[in-house]
């Protein structure tokens, strides 16, 4: 099942834009090692999962894989051959902002070699260049 918001305030959203680099959520906080994307842009709750599922059958239910992102903004679009007016279109899916910069997943409890392997995987399934990191002080 595809993530998306229990309930929100507004149904629909605009569009809006990415602008500058992440701030927040930009390194390892959970698990030894992380998926950086290095574009910004829209990540699907399809994409989402679809990594999410590749990772877990890879690790074979070893290790733990953490994701950071949450599909919030709404995307929505007319039918084809629809005419122009009446209103904005129904919502086709739901869709994670992402500045270059975020961490969109993390695993822990496996071999860097692993991780590195499962993380590859996942970056096949997102639109955008992405990049393995560690952690950068063990606690």
């Amino acid at each position: 099942m595809a993530m998306m918001p229990a309930r929100v305030k507004f149904r629909k959203q605009q569009r809006g834009r990415i602008r500058g680099k992440a701030s927040r959520g930009n390194f390892v906080a959970y698990g030894d090692y992380g998926l950086q994307v290095l574009e910004g842009g829209w990540v699907t709750a399809r994409q989402i999962e679809a990594g999410r599922m590749s990772a877990t059958h890879f690790l074979h239910r070893q290790g733990r894989v953490i994701i950071r992102i949450f599909p919030h903004k709404s995307i929505s679009g007319k039918p084809l051959e629809t005419r122009m007016g009446k209103g904005k279109g129904e919502i086709n899916y739901w869709t994670a902002v992402v500045k270059p910069g975020t961490v969109l997943y993390e695993i822990g409890g496996v071999e860097e070699e692993v991780a590195r392997q499962a993380l590859a995987r996942v970056a096949h399934k997102m639109r955008f260049r992405c990049r393995f990191i560690k952690r950068r002080h063990e606690l």
